[in-house]
């Protein structure tokens, strides 16, 4: 019996041992993890989401709900205004200098402009059908719009008289998807080419056409403007991380499925990947060239998402949804949209 003791003792021994290293190193790995969900905040009103913009100025996150669009101030929460009138509205842009709004508007070929002030609709833009995503360029003074299926830019002045306006039209070569804008240039997924376009604002001519390499259907894009880097999202799980001078792509990294946005947060030089399964990859660069992924847990369906520079938050629209039918999208609960808030574990 003696024997069989001994070396029952020391296997007891020696899983003590490695019991004692993994555990502390496992609740380490948790303590560590550098962002969470702090909270969710529920919003009023109906209707499904896409893009959300936040407006570092006045602290508003801008929320496309279909019909309309929901401006949240979100240091509490409140519904401060509620741009009505859209047929399927996708994004919103604000020019502060010029006082406007604009929300690109699928369902009706448009862009809306409204007043930053009081929320009220001042006239339309037109572009061209499926008008999407959207973006302000501050050096050119310039909003673009993506419009998907006719893969178009439109392209237009943020103060333009709005009297019979219409957005100059830029023929991108393919299927648009998210776009940024960035010293008079705007950057456009092309989801069906799985290339990034790049479009000079003032000459409105495509001056480069960059593959995402083995990135394909280019969704979510976000940029670095002080490295030169964007950050591209794609549907096979992988996002890709390219130069914004060349296209030359100095990592390919694994997110979760169904991202359909990215953001930068310049302050952190960390990047983020919202995914329609609930997850947010959150990518810091670990030394020159070399990055790791993260990853938060957040809600199913929480595909887009913006940054707050100031506070280093995320904020993801989502609601609870129905079963979904076979050949349907889920239906959303009623009066369940609420915005997922993650925030830094520790001060950044």
């Amino acid at each position: 019996m003696m024997p069989i003791l001994k070396r029952f003792s020391f296997s007891a021994a020696l899983l003590i041992v490695v019991s004692q290293w993994i555990l502390p190193a496992q609740a380490h790995a948790e303590d560590a993890a550098p962002y969470a969900v702090e909270k969710t905040v529920p919003v009023s009103g109906e209707g499904r989401w896409d893009y959300v913009m936040f407006d570092a100025d006045s602290h508003r996150l801008y929320v496309t709900r279909s019909t309309h669009t929901q401006i949240i101030d979100m240091t509490n929460g409140k519904v401060t205004a509620d741009v009505q009138g859209q047929k399927r509205a996708h994004g919103a842009a604000v020019a502060t200098a010029a006082g406007r709004g604009f929300i690109s508007d699928g369902g009706d070929s448009a862009i809306v402009v409204f007043d930053l002030k009081s929320g009220d609709v001042l006239g339309k833009i037109t572009a061209a059908a499926d008008a999407d995503s959207i973006a302000y360029d501050r050096s050119t003074d310039r909003i673009a719009v993506g419009c998907g299926e006719p893969g178009k830019l439109a392209v237009f002045k943020a103060g333009d008289d709005l009297k019979d306006a219409k957005a100059d039209l830029v023929d991108l070569g393919g299927s648009a998807e998210s776009l940024v804008t960035d010293d008079g240039k705007a950057y456009v997924d092309i989801n069906d080419k799985s290339e990034v376009a790049v479009v000079d604002l003032k000459s409105l001519k495509v001056t480069a056409r960059w593959s995402t390499g083995t990135g394909s259907k280019p969704m979510g894009l976000a940029i670095d403007p002080a490295h030169h880097r964007l950050f591209v999202g794609c549907r096979n799980e992988k996002l890709i991380v390219m130069s914004s001078e060349d296209g030359h792509i100095s990592a390919e990294l694994a997110i979760g499925k169904g991202n359909d946005a990215c953001g930068f947060d310049p302050g952190t030089g960390e990047a983020f990947a919202s995914c329609g399964n609930g997850t947010l990859a959150v990518v810091k660069e670990t030394s020159p060239g070399k990055f790791e992924v993260s990853t938060v847990t957040t809600k199913p369906g929480a595909r887009t998402m913006a940054v707050d520079p100031t506070t280093h938050t995320v904020y993801l629209p989502a609601a609870e949804m129905e079963p979904a039918k076979e050949g349907q999208r889920p239906a959303m609960k009623p009066g369940t949209f609420m915005i997922v808030v993650v925030a830094p574990t520790q001060k950044k």
